[in-house]
Protein backbone atom coordinates (compact mmCIF):
# COMPACT_ATOMS: atom_id res chain seq x y z
CA UNK A 1 0.00 0.00 0.00
CA UNK A 2 0.90 3.60 -0.28
CA UNK A 3 1.28 4.25 3.29
CA UNK A 4 4.17 1.48 3.80
CA UNK A 5 6.04 3.23 0.98
CA UNK A 6 8.75 5.16 2.08
CA UNK A 7 8.60 8.65 1.48
CA UNK A 8 11.73 10.17 2.90
CA UNK A 9 15.18 8.86 2.06
CA UNK A 10 18.57 10.46 2.82
CA UNK A 11 22.37 9.15 2.42
CA UNK A 12 25.46 11.23 4.53
CA UNK A 13 29.01 10.24 2.87
CA UNK A 14 32.22 11.82 4.51
CA UNK A 15 34.85 11.84 3.76
CA UNK A 16 38.21 12.22 6.02
CA UNK A 17 42.02 12.83 5.70
CA UNK A 18 43.64 12.51 9.20
CA UNK A 19 47.01 13.09 9.02
CA UNK A 20 49.66 12.66 12.23
CA UNK A 21 46.26 12.12 14.57
CA UNK A 22 45.11 15.36 13.54
CA UNK A 23 42.07 15.88 11.48
CA UNK A 24 42.75 18.03 8.59
CA UNK A 25 39.97 17.82 6.28
CA UNK A 26 36.55 16.10 6.02
CA UNK A 27 34.51 16.70 3.11
CA UNK A 28 30.90 15.87 3.38
CA UNK A 29 27.43 15.05 1.00
CA UNK A 30 24.39 14.58 1.86
CA UNK A 31 20.95 13.90 -0.24
CA UNK A 32 17.53 14.22 0.98
CA UNK A 33 14.46 12.88 -1.33
CA UNK A 34 10.94 13.03 -0.26
CA UNK A 35 8.76 11.04 -2.81
CA UNK A 36 4.93 12.54 -2.28
CA UNK A 37 3.23 10.22 -5.55
CA UNK A 38 5.75 7.29 -5.75
CA UNK A 39 3.11 5.81 -8.27
CA UNK A 40 4.06 8.97 -10.65
CA UNK A 41 7.97 9.77 -9.24
CA UNK A 42 7.47 12.89 -8.38
CA UNK A 43 8.77 14.73 -5.42
CA UNK A 44 11.97 16.59 -3.99
CA UNK A 45 15.55 16.31 -3.58
CA UNK A 46 18.03 18.38 -2.02
CA UNK A 47 22.02 17.90 -1.93
CA UNK A 48 24.11 19.75 0.82
CA UNK A 49 27.87 19.43 0.67
CA UNK A 50 30.20 21.16 3.19
CA UNK A 51 34.06 20.73 4.10
CA UNK A 52 35.86 21.65 7.07
CA UNK A 53 39.48 22.22 6.93
CA UNK A 54 42.33 22.77 9.30
CA UNK A 55 43.74 26.04 8.99
CA UNK A 56 46.33 26.56 11.36
CA UNK A 57 47.82 24.88 14.91
CA UNK A 58 48.71 27.13 17.37
CA UNK A 59 50.96 26.51 20.27
CA UNK A 60 49.53 25.77 24.02
CA UNK A 61 48.77 29.12 25.96
CA UNK A 62 50.68 29.36 29.12
CA UNK A 63 49.28 31.75 32.23
CA UNK A 64 51.14 34.24 32.47
CA UNK A 65 53.62 33.34 35.68
CA UNK A 66 54.31 37.18 36.83
CA UNK A 67 50.32 37.17 38.35
CA UNK A 68 49.57 34.06 40.13
CA UNK A 69 47.25 35.57 42.61
CA UNK A 70 44.22 35.19 40.13
CA UNK A 71 45.21 31.64 39.36
CA UNK A 72 44.41 29.02 42.36
CA UNK A 73 43.62 25.48 42.84
CA UNK A 74 40.06 24.72 44.58
CA UNK A 75 37.47 21.63 44.23
CA UNK A 76 34.13 21.84 42.51
CA UNK A 77 32.57 22.54 45.42
CA UNK A 78 29.72 25.82 44.71
CA UNK A 79 31.86 29.02 45.85
CA UNK A 80 30.83 32.92 45.73
CA UNK A 81 33.30 35.85 45.36
CA UNK A 82 34.32 37.49 48.47
CA UNK A 83 32.85 39.87 49.61
CA UNK A 84 35.57 42.73 50.27
CA UNK A 85 32.62 45.45 51.26
CA UNK A 86 31.38 45.80 55.46
CA UNK A 87 28.16 43.75 55.38
CA UNK A 88 25.86 45.95 58.01
CA UNK A 89 22.94 44.49 60.06
CA UNK A 90 20.78 47.02 58.25
CA UNK A 91 21.12 45.95 55.06
CA UNK A 92 20.89 41.86 56.08
CA UNK A 93 18.13 42.88 57.87
CA UNK A 94 16.48 44.80 54.32
CA UNK A 95 17.62 41.23 52.12
CA UNK A 96 15.23 39.30 54.80
CA UNK A 97 12.39 41.80 53.91
CA UNK A 98 12.79 41.44 50.33
CA UNK A 99 12.65 37.34 51.09
CA UNK A 100 9.39 38.18 52.32
CA UNK A 101 8.16 39.80 49.67
CA UNK A 102 9.36 37.97 46.30
CA UNK A 103 7.70 34.89 45.92
CA UNK A 104 8.11 31.52 47.55
CA UNK A 105 9.14 29.72 43.94
CA UNK A 106 11.48 32.17 41.71
CA UNK A 107 14.69 32.24 40.76
CA UNK A 108 14.51 35.24 42.88
CA UNK A 109 14.13 34.06 46.25
CA UNK A 110 16.49 31.19 45.50
CA UNK A 111 19.60 33.97 44.83
CA UNK A 112 18.06 36.18 47.84
CA UNK A 113 18.55 33.47 50.36
CA UNK A 114 22.07 32.68 48.92
CA UNK A 115 23.02 36.02 49.36
CA UNK A 116 21.14 35.93 53.39
CA UNK A 117 23.24 33.21 53.56
CA UNK A 118 26.90 34.62 52.53
CA UNK A 119 26.35 37.82 54.14
CA UNK A 120 25.43 36.27 57.87
CA UNK A 121 28.35 34.87 57.64
CA UNK A 122 30.33 38.70 58.18
CA UNK A 123 28.19 39.22 61.18
CA UNK A 124 29.54 38.74 64.74
CA UNK A 125 27.60 37.41 67.31
CA UNK A 126 26.20 41.10 68.66
CA UNK A 127 25.14 41.76 64.97
CA UNK A 128 23.42 38.49 65.04
CA UNK A 129 21.55 38.84 68.01
CA UNK A 130 20.79 42.83 66.58
CA UNK A 131 19.52 41.31 63.47
CA UNK A 132 17.06 38.68 65.24
CA UNK A 133 15.75 41.51 67.36
CA UNK A 134 14.61 43.43 64.47
CA UNK A 135 13.82 40.05 61.43
CA UNK A 136 12.58 37.72 63.90
CA UNK A 137 9.30 38.24 62.10
CA UNK A 138 7.33 35.45 60.12
CA UNK A 139 6.55 35.95 56.48
CA UNK A 140 3.64 34.50 54.73
CA UNK A 141 3.17 30.81 55.41
CA UNK A 142 4.98 31.68 59.14
CA UNK A 143 8.55 31.23 57.09
CA UNK A 144 11.25 32.74 59.18
CA UNK A 145 13.95 32.91 56.64
CA UNK A 146 16.34 33.88 59.45
CA UNK A 147 16.22 30.51 60.96
CA UNK A 148 16.75 28.63 57.96
CA UNK A 149 19.53 30.78 57.04
CA UNK A 150 21.67 30.11 60.43
CA UNK A 151 22.16 26.42 59.37
CA UNK A 152 23.70 26.72 56.55
CA UNK A 153 25.43 29.97 57.86
CA UNK A 154 28.09 27.41 59.37
CA UNK A 155 30.19 30.07 61.66
CA UNK A 156 30.29 29.93 65.42
CA UNK A 157 28.32 33.16 65.99
CA UNK A 158 25.51 31.57 64.10
CA UNK A 159 25.57 28.51 65.73
CA UNK A 160 25.90 30.29 69.34
CA UNK A 161 22.85 31.96 68.07
CA UNK A 162 21.15 29.12 67.05
CA UNK A 163 21.68 27.49 70.15
CA UNK A 164 20.31 30.01 72.11
CA UNK A 165 16.67 30.17 69.95
CA UNK A 166 16.70 26.93 71.26
CA UNK A 167 17.16 27.10 74.40
CA UNK A 168 14.78 29.24 74.43
CA UNK A 169 12.12 27.85 72.80
CA UNK A 170 11.57 30.08 69.94
CA UNK A 171 12.43 27.47 67.29
CA UNK A 172 10.09 24.85 66.43
CA UNK A 173 10.83 21.11 66.48
CA UNK A 174 11.21 20.61 62.62
CA UNK A 175 14.09 23.46 62.41
CA UNK A 176 15.78 22.07 65.64
CA UNK A 177 16.35 18.92 64.32
CA UNK A 178 17.59 20.56 60.64
CA UNK A 179 19.84 22.47 62.78
CA UNK A 180 21.43 19.56 64.57
CA UNK A 181 21.74 17.57 61.46
CA UNK A 182 24.01 20.76 59.80
CA UNK A 183 26.35 20.15 62.21
CA UNK A 184 27.59 17.31 60.35
CA UNK A 185 28.69 19.54 57.10
CA UNK A 186 30.66 22.33 58.88
CA UNK A 187 33.92 22.50 57.36
CA UNK A 188 35.56 24.13 60.12
CA UNK A 189 34.23 23.79 63.46
CA UNK A 190 36.02 25.73 66.58
CA UNK A 191 35.84 24.77 70.23
CA UNK A 192 33.27 27.98 70.51
CA UNK A 193 30.72 26.05 68.45
CA UNK A 194 31.32 22.65 71.18
CA UNK A 195 31.01 24.53 74.46
CA UNK A 196 27.97 26.03 73.14
CA UNK A 197 26.14 23.04 72.46
CA UNK A 198 27.84 21.31 74.95
CA UNK A 199 25.10 22.01 77.88
CA UNK A 200 22.35 20.92 75.40
CA UNK A 201 23.15 17.34 75.82
CA UNK A 202 22.09 17.64 79.67
CA UNK A 203 19.10 18.36 79.35
CA UNK A 204 16.22 16.08 79.70
CA UNK A 205 14.65 16.35 76.13
CA UNK A 206 17.81 16.11 74.20
CA UNK A 207 16.59 14.45 70.67
CA UNK A 208 18.90 11.89 68.67
CA UNK A 209 20.15 14.58 66.47
CA UNK A 210 21.27 16.36 69.15
CA UNK A 211 23.72 13.76 70.34
CA UNK A 212 25.10 12.38 67.27
CA UNK A 213 25.15 16.25 65.93
CA UNK A 214 27.41 17.60 68.30
CA UNK A 215 29.50 14.38 68.62
CA UNK A 216 30.02 14.57 64.80
CA UNK A 217 30.95 18.27 65.20
CA UNK A 218 33.68 16.82 68.01
CA UNK A 219 34.89 14.25 65.17
CA UNK A 220 35.61 16.24 62.76
CA UNK A 221 37.49 19.13 65.00
CA UNK A 222 39.52 16.62 66.15
CA UNK A 223 40.15 15.21 62.94
CA UNK A 224 41.97 18.60 62.30
CA UNK A 225 43.08 19.52 65.91
CA UNK A 226 45.35 17.19 67.69
CA UNK A 227 45.39 15.96 71.07
CA UNK A 228 41.65 17.79 71.31
CA UNK A 229 40.89 15.71 73.87
CA UNK A 230 42.03 17.85 76.49
CA UNK A 231 40.45 20.98 75.54
CA UNK A 232 37.18 21.73 78.05
CA UNK A 233 34.68 21.99 75.64
CA UNK A 234 35.39 18.61 74.22
CA UNK A 235 36.19 17.34 77.67
CA UNK A 236 32.37 18.33 78.91
CA UNK A 237 30.68 16.44 75.98
CA UNK A 238 32.34 13.73 77.26
CA UNK A 239 32.18 13.66 81.17
CA UNK A 240 27.98 14.21 80.04
CA UNK A 241 28.54 10.62 77.22
CA UNK A 242 30.43 9.00 80.42
CA UNK A 243 27.67 9.62 83.14
CA UNK A 244 25.43 7.65 80.67
CA UNK A 245 28.06 4.90 80.98
CA UNK A 246 28.51 4.77 84.70
CA UNK A 247 27.53 1.64 86.45
CA UNK A 248 28.78 -0.77 83.70
CA UNK A 249 25.62 0.08 81.26
CA UNK A 250 23.17 -1.18 83.58
CA UNK A 251 19.81 -1.00 82.43
CA UNK A 252 16.29 -0.88 84.12
CA UNK A 253 13.85 -0.78 81.26
CA UNK A 254 13.22 -0.51 78.15
CA UNK A 255 13.23 2.74 77.52
CA UNK A 256 16.78 3.13 79.29
CA UNK A 257 18.09 0.69 76.58
CA UNK A 258 16.78 2.96 74.18
CA UNK A 259 18.33 6.06 75.34
CA UNK A 260 22.01 4.00 76.27
CA UNK A 261 22.15 2.62 72.72
CA UNK A 262 21.87 6.40 71.63
CA UNK A 263 24.48 7.44 73.91
CA UNK A 264 26.55 4.58 72.51
CA UNK A 265 26.32 5.59 69.18
CA UNK A 266 26.95 9.03 70.11
CA UNK A 267 30.60 7.76 72.01
CA UNK A 268 31.43 6.61 68.61
CA UNK A 269 30.80 9.67 65.78
CA UNK A 270 32.86 11.10 68.71
CA UNK A 271 35.86 9.52 67.31
CA UNK A 272 39.45 10.35 68.86
CA UNK A 273 37.26 12.17 71.85
CA UNK A 274 36.48 9.07 73.46
CA UNK A 275 39.08 7.19 74.03
CA UNK A 276 39.12 8.30 77.67
CA UNK A 277 35.43 5.85 77.70
CA UNK A 278 37.37 3.28 76.43
CA UNK A 279 37.48 0.98 79.65
CA UNK A 280 33.78 1.82 80.15
CA UNK A 281 32.97 1.09 76.10
CA UNK A 282 34.90 -2.71 77.36
CA UNK A 283 32.33 -3.00 80.48
CA UNK A 284 29.25 -2.49 78.96
CA UNK A 285 30.24 -5.24 76.03
CA UNK A 286 31.95 -7.80 78.33
CA UNK A 287 29.12 -8.33 81.08
CA UNK A 288 27.08 -11.08 79.53
CA UNK A 289 23.98 -10.03 81.35
CA UNK A 290 23.59 -6.94 79.38
CA UNK A 291 21.14 -7.09 76.53
CA UNK A 292 22.81 -8.14 73.67
CA UNK A 293 21.65 -4.74 71.89
CA UNK A 294 23.67 -2.97 74.20
CA UNK A 295 26.88 -5.25 74.19
CA UNK A 296 26.98 -4.39 70.42
CA UNK A 297 26.49 -1.04 70.36
CA UNK A 298 29.05 -0.95 73.02
CA UNK A 299 31.54 -3.00 70.21
CA UNK A 300 30.17 -0.52 67.70
CA UNK A 301 31.39 2.66 69.48
CA UNK A 302 34.66 1.56 68.88
CA UNK A 303 34.69 2.45 65.63
CA UNK A 304 36.68 5.28 65.13
CA UNK A 305 38.96 5.05 68.29
CA UNK A 306 42.60 4.61 67.41
CA UNK A 307 43.82 0.63 66.78
CA UNK A 308 46.03 0.15 70.16
CA UNK A 309 42.87 1.74 72.26
CA UNK A 310 40.90 -1.18 70.87
CA UNK A 311 43.17 -3.75 70.96
CA UNK A 312 44.29 -2.94 74.41
CA UNK A 313 40.63 -2.98 75.44
CA UNK A 314 39.83 -6.29 73.55
CA UNK A 315 43.22 -7.99 75.24
CA UNK A 316 41.99 -6.81 78.26
CA UNK A 317 38.63 -7.90 78.56
CA UNK A 318 38.41 -11.50 76.59
CA UNK A 319 42.00 -12.68 76.27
Amino acid sequence: SQSEQQILSSQLECVQSIKDGVLEEARCTESDRVTLFPQQGSGAETQTQSALRLLQVEAETLYNKEDPEDLYVTNILYEREVTKREVTGTEVTELVWKLCLAHSASYQTADLFMTLVFELRHLSLEALRALWQRSSFKCRDNWQPLIDALPSCATEACVVLMKDLIASGEVEEDKVEYFFWSLTFIPNPTLGMIESLAPLLESPRTSQSCFLGVTALIHRFCSAHSSCDVAPAVQSVMRTLGKFLEGNCTVQDSEHVSKLRLVLKAVGNAGLAAASLAPALSSCAALRSHPTEIRLAAVQAFRRLPCPVRVSQYCHRWL
